[in-house]
């Protein structure tokens, strides 16, 4: 690793003039970005599912997190699967198999509307995730080698930048389009009503969800062929045929490697457990509908995109790590109040933790896979994998709320940012 990449480790802020992106790399960087935006989209939207699925299926809190289950859990199963596809082709292999998965999940809504099965939702789901772990496997070091090694870590926090626009867009779609479509009849209305009634219904909410993923499977073909037919650079991570066993052992080596993707789980539960839950914190403790409470994690959304800016443009003069540990202490306060307060001082909080988290995966994955060298690329599926984080951690919020109420439940995050504090501060330090 160079010198300049040690530098941002070890408390010194950058000060190379390096190029973040090449002009000769423009194009395939941009091309790149626009799949940062897809999945931004793809994941928002999901967030929201939460809500429309509880509404229309009558679910408790847990039963209406399997929907993350589902999604992030794919994340797990396909990115190993991913480093390997890679490893033997090439990083636009992977971005274009991504993408075609993508799209796929994205039309399966369409039968599963036609089923008003919420497994079949989920199934749907877990296959469109499928796509994006394999695209997310792809497209991050992808990134990270568009360029020159010293300035990776901002090149990626860069491409990154562009996932909250399309965060942004999967809120606006789920807050006028799905959402503003539920029937206002609560599950106490809905469970006097006749069959018939009740199919009919359902069957109008579940439409409104169908829509907006078969347009973004539209798209996301537009995409794919754009990727396809353009001439993007041969990079690819060829160093050495994959032996797994060797290189897991190398990983686990590795300390600030290891700490970072444990970091990577807890984040993840954090950031998917905050948004999953806003709609229905808000909910709990202001009032109003499902529509009218998505204002507010529309707001955290937007909070997050212009951090996440701001955050790319400090790293000039800070380094990553130690922002990195800034940034979690502050989201640590912000979740103390989100726990005590019944009020909107607790929903103000909530919406902050959104501004310290903008710039939290690319750089814990940044850190945690510089220097690995030829084990890179099975580091950083490693690094997709810990996204199970969303899965696992935003289920046992929902179990906590069923139990205790949702302001207890986000003890959970405030676990993470607590970790992560200590891993910007010394876990990140060679």
């Amino acid at each position: 690793m160079s010198e300049a990449v040690t530098l941002q480790t070890s408390g010194v802020a950058n000060e190379t003039h390096a190029p973040v992106v090449p002009k000769a790399l423009l194009i395939p960087f941009v091309l790149l970005t626009a799949c940062f935006a897809l999945w931004g989209l793809a994941n928002n939207m999901t967030d929201v599912l939460i809500a429309q699925f509880r509404k229309v299926f009558s679910l408790t809190d847990a039963q209406s997190g399997l929907v993350q289950m589902a999604f992030y859990g794919a994340y797990f199963c396909l990115a190993l699967p991913a480093a390997i596809l890679i490893k033997k082709y090439s990083y636009k292999s992977g971005v274009l198999l991504g993408l075609g998965l993508f799209a796929v999940g994205a039309l399966l809504f369409y039968p599963a509307s036609q089923t008003m099965e919420y497994n079949h939702f989920l199934a749907a789901l877990f296959i469109l995730a499928g796509g994006l772990s394999i695209l997310e496997t792809s497209a991050n070091p992808f990134i990270l080698s568009m360029g020159p090694e010293e300035t990776a870590t901002q090149r990626l926090n860069l491409a990154q930048s562009f996932n909250p626009v399309g965060s942004i867009v999967g809120v606006l779609i789920g807050k006028f389009y799905i959402l503003a479509q539920l029937h206002p009849a609560s599950d106490t209305e809905r469970s006097t009503m006749a069959v018939a009634e009740l199919q009919a219904i359902q069957s109008q909410e579940l439409m409104a969800a169908m829509g907006p993923y078969i347009a973004v499977a539209i798209i996301i073909l537009g995409v794919w062929l754009s990727i396809a037919l353009n001439k993007m650079p041969a990079l690819s991570d060829k160093s050495e045929a994959l032996n797994l066993k060797n290189s897991f052992a190398r990983l686990a080596r590795k300390k600030i490697f290891v700490c970072g993707v444990l970091g990577q789980f807890l984040y993840m539960g954090a950031q998917i457990g905050c948004w999953s839950w806003t709609i229905r914190y808000v909910m709990t403790h202001i009032g109003g509908t499902e529509a009218e409470a998505s204002t507010y994690y529309l707001y955290s959304i937007l909070l997050f995109s212009g951090a996440r800016f701001v955050c790319t443009s400090l790293m000039r003069y800070v380094t990553p790590n130690r922002l990195l540990g800034i940034l979690s202490f502050v989201a640590a306060m912000l979740t103390l109040v989100v726990i005590y307060s019944e009020s909107m001082l607790g929903v103000y909080a909530l919406i902050g933790i959104s501004g310290c988290m903008s710039l939290m995966f690319p750089t814990i994955y940044g850190l945690s896979v510089a220097g690995l060298g030829k084990d890179t690329q099975l580091g950083g599926s490693c690094m997709i994998m810990a996204i199970l984080g969303g899965a696992v951690l935003t289920t046992v919020m929902g179990s906590i709320s069923d139990a205790a109420g949702i302001g207890l439940a986000f003890i959970v995050p405030l676990i993470g940012f607590i970790y992560l504090t200590w891993f910007g501060m010394r876990g990140s330090k060679a």
